[in-house]
């Protein structure tokens, strides 16, 4: 069922929509989980370390895909604000047509430079196979991800938050079954999980799309000739959904730039510090789920009211969404305050004493700053369904200039504790950035469509 999110209290919609996206978001982040504490338990510490040191280069590469499919959504919201459903349909099949695009070659140059990006990386030697292992079989998959975050992506910004997560609960629960399948029984090592991934996101984004298909009566054309006018390829509406697109790819991969640059610094530290970072991320992975719901819901939110001409509610539910994050970020921080060190034995056996306290330490770094950290997602989610997605880019030069500042100066001088503060820092220069930008943004949409008003 899709949702209209022009009409009605901001916090109530943004709640309703949130909260299937967060069940969704927590039952990955559950089977991410229990990748790392199957590899951590049967595969041994280095295994762990050896999947943890791919991190950020995963988030720079899967995040730059996930970006693009983000991208082409928000023209789909809008045009659904806006009632133009043929125009709708003609970006949703033209998304499609360019995710495979961008599909193809980010495949094809990732995997051929799999192998020197783990060099350049100063991946640790007893690492390196594991590393590769893995993240090379989750590069063979970058299809599987284009296909799901594109159709989830389409059916979200319809208003519907509820039916990509049934099916990413049912991915999530075969991931679970293939990982003990590929790791255990048939003994592919830390590729198993690799694969395991990507086949169970194989059958989501199939799962998806064909719903997506059969459901949506938005999606529907309305007689043979116009179907087949919507469904020809236009490099008018490709054009456009690149221009989109692509700047929010270069937002996660500009991000995750600073990302790798950390990660390079903390594999120069040995086994112990990636693998309590290691650990630490995944714990802060899941914690971190309603920030990301509520930039996801931001938008579709902020897609369809720039759509519908209703600039006025985009900083009512900017407040909204603030409210809530930051009442979470506080619950959150008292509840990982005395749970970490037990949580850490997810990952690890208690006799790793040393890792269990490095993980506590990032943990903690971390959640001091999760305000900062809500206000990164909701504000820049909503500067993107505004369709400023160029803004994103500039929000995530200033979070790389952070974590590499932190690579290059507090690593050095603090050691794990530099890197523990990195993403803080990066978060609070996110933000001196977005505020400022959200306005700007805003009143530059009030005074387009005023001069509108004025032409009619």
């Amino acid at each position: 069922m899709t949702k209209d999110m022009t009409k009605g209290s901001p916090i109530k919609l943004i709640i309703q929509f949130a909260l299937p996206m967060l069940f969704g978001m927590l039952f990955q982040q559950f089977y991410n989980l229990v990748d790392t504490m199957i590899v951590g338990k049967t595969l041994g510490v280095d295994a762990l370390a050896g999947v943890g040191a791919t991190g950020s280069i995963n988030f720079m590469i899967i995040g730059f895909c996930m970006g693009i499919c983000s991208g082409f959504a928000i023209p789909v919201a809008q045009q659904f604000g806006a009632r133009r459903y043929s125009e709708l349909r003609k970006y949703v099949y033209n998304s499609f047509y360019v995710g495979a695009v961008f599909a193809a070659i980010v495949t094809i140059v990732s995997v051929v430079l799999c192998n020197q990006i783990l060099t350049w990386m100063r991946t640790d030697v007893t690492l390196f196979s594991y590393s590769y292992n893995y993240i090379v079989v989750i590069f063979i998959g970058i299809p599987t991800v284009f296909l799901y975050n594109l159709a989830s992506g389409i059916i979200r910004s319809l208003g519907d938050s509820k039916t990509p997560v049934v099916f990413l609960v049912i991915s999530a629960t075969m991931n679970i079954g293939l990982d003990f399948l590929c790791i255990l029984v048939f003994k592919m090592g830390v590729a198993g999980a690799g694969w395991a991934t990507n086949l169970s996101q194989l059958i989501a984004g199939v799962a998806c799309f064909i719903y997506m298909k059969k459901k949506y009566s938005v999606l529907k054309s309305e007689s043979v000739w116009e179907k087949k006018q919507e469904r020809r390829p236009s490099r008018r509406h490709m054009l456009f959904l690149s221009s989109i697109g692509v700047p929010m790819g270069l937002q996660y991969s500009i991000t995750a730039i600073g990302s790798v640059i950390l990660q390079a610094a903390v594999n120069g530290l040995g086994p112990v510090y990636v693998a309590s970072m290691t650990a630490g991320s995944k714990l802060f992975n899941f914690t971190c789920c309603p920030f990301d719901a509520l930039g996801s819901t931001m938008a579709t939110y902020g897609g369809q009211n720039v759509g519908a001409g209703k600039m006025d509610r985009l900083g009512k539910g900017i407040r909204a969404a603030g409210i809530i994050g930051c009442i979470y970020s506080v619950i959150a921080l008292v509840v990982l305050h005395f749970t970490t060190d037990t949580l850490s034995l997810l990952f690890v056996d208690a006799a790793q004493t040393e890792i269990i306290h490095y993980t506590h330490q990032f943990i903690m770094a971390s959640a001091l700053f999760y305000i900062p950290l809500v206000f990164v997602n909701v504000v820049r989610f909503c500067i993107q369904g505004m369709g400023f997605s160029v803004f994103a880019i500039l929000a995530g030069v200033f979070e790389m200039v952070a974590r590499t500042f932190a690579a290059l100066a507090l690593i050095p001088s603090l050691g794990y504790t530099g890197a523990c503060f990195a993403n803080p820092l990066a978060w609070i220069a996110a933000d001196l950035f977005l505020f400022p930008a959200f306005i700007y943004c805003r009143n530059k949409l009030k005074h387009y469509g005023s001069k509108a008003e004025a032409g009619q």
